[in-house]
């Protein structure tokens, strides 16, 4: 069975996309569906590779029961574009630079992750990273809205099947 390879992305790999990565494996774990996927994050600059997401980050997350520790920040890399089936980019510049960097033949893997969310009438989860407190429940908020949204999209699309309850 070929699973479904997911890339969240922003600049650092610190803030948005771990988390977005932390959120959407507790979703697919609460659903039974890990088997079905490959979920990573990455940032489109080198800034923090090898770090853990930000503590701020990581406690916003922890009192959502979402661990966030484990994970380490890496860079986007050029097979990025062929290995993964969903590039969700957090923000414009972010989108921008992966369609620049990204072949022609892969460009529709790229999208924004809030898309998924239409609700929130805005396209860009915004950085956290200057901001207090509440711009990391913030981003929480809009993550879970954006990933059940995109697990939705998923089972609509027919790429997985809900599994039946015994």
């Amino acid at each position: 069975m070929e699973k479904i390879k997911v890339l969240f992305v922003c600049m650092g790999n610190i803030c948005r996309s771990p988390t977005a990565e932390g959120v959407f494996e507790k979703l697919i774990k609460e659903q039974g569906l890990e088997e079905f996927f490959l979920i990573e994050s990455a940032g489109t600059h080198a800034y923090h590779v090898g770090e853990s997401p930000d503590l701020r980050s990581q406690h916003a997350a922890l009192e959502r029961g979402i661990k966030l520790d484990h994970l380490r920040s890496r860079k986007v890399i050029k097979g990025d574009f062929e290995d993964f089936d969903y590039l969700l980019a957090m923000d414009a510049d972010n989108y921008e630079i992966m369609m620049n960097a990204c072949p022609d033949e892969y460009k529709n893997k790229i999208s924004y992750f809030l898309d998924y969310a239409p609700q929130l009438t805005i396209r860009e989860v915004p950085d956290p990273y200057y901001g207090g407190k509440y711009g990391f429940e913030g981003v929480l908020d809009m993550i879970e809205i954006a990933s059940e949204g995109f697990l939705s999209m998923l089972y609509k699309a027919g790429h997985i099947k809900k599994k039946s309850k015994l």
